[in-house]
């Protein structure tokens, strides 16, 4: 299996057909990126924690964690199976690879950084799903090897999906413009060729080597994920932009797609 790093942008991409990042996930399986998998692990920047941690339930409840929007996204359902085997199978691989203190949640279930991407992927809702926190207090290289834990799970027909935000400032959105200010996009630019290019140690270290760090993720529970799928798929994983669009100027839905050649 491929591994995969999904900008899910605002929680609106539920429900705004107007948005095409939208569209993209909709097309999932018609456009045929990746086999349909036996179940998912994703790793979504809304689920910050001390240590790593699954979620080990049999049924998904899915979480609202966004306020103030229409009352249509309070509605939504998305009841995929849990995959309590798979998420014994992280800790075990974590655990095997030094990380300490790995947790099991025998009652989260997802929230809207992997259950909004996932309705639109699958929207059949029948194939189980895991979810692994990110660890905020840790940088980027920490999630590389977290990932890198992980890729057995690549050839045991488990689809590894980082989900967050190419570019992600809430404070800076412009709500009713697209205009995407010179920094937003000297950041999302500097990405696309520095993962086309298979610079991964540069992203790792993007603190230090990217342009604007601090304005395109303030705070790092977005990126990270990407950091775990390219750890997954590894060293000589060939990346693909397969997706780019923004929303409100200062939110990137650039995503990508990591090959590991045989």
């Amino acid at each position: 299996m491929d591994t995969f790093y999904i900008s899910h942008g605002a929680p609106t991409l539920a429900i705004d057909e107007s948005l095409p990042a939208r569209h993209f996930l909709k097309t999932w399986q018609e456009q045929g990126l990746t086999k349909k998998p036996n179940s998912v692990l994703i790793i979504s920047g809304h689920w910050e924690t001390d240590v790593p941690t699954v979620n080990v339930v049999q049924k998904n409840d899915i979480i609202y964690d966004f306020y103030g929007f229409p009352s249509q996204m309070y509605k939504l359902k998305y009841p995929a199976p849990g995959a309590p085997e798979l998420a014994k199978r992280v800790k075990e691989l974590l655990t095997a690879s030094g990380f300490k203190d790995v947790k099991e949640d025998t009652k989260r279930g997802l929230d809207h950084g992997a259950w909004i991407p996932m309705m639109l992927m699958y929207p059949e809702a029948d194939i189980p799903v895991c979810q692994l926190s990110v660890q905020t207090n840790k940088d980027g290289t920490y999630h590389y090897n977290m990932g890198k834990a992980l890729a057995p799970l690549r050839e045991e027909g488990v689809l590894i999906i980082g989900s967050g935000s190419a570019v992600h400032n809430l404070r800076a959105i412009r709500s009713s413009s697209n205009i995407v200010p010179s920094w937003a996009q000297e950041f999302d630019t500097w990405l696309k060729d520095t993962l086309l290019e298979g610079r991964y140690e540069d992203v790792k270290h993007y603190e230090e080597k990217a342009p604007n760090p601090k304005m395109a993720h303030p705070w790092p529970d977005h990126f990270y994920p990407l950091h775990v799928a390219i750890g997954a798929a590894g060293e000589t994983a060939k990346a693909q932009l397969i997706h780019s669009s923004w929303q409100g100027g200062t939110l990137s839905y650039a995503s990508y797609k990591f090959t590991t050649p045989t």
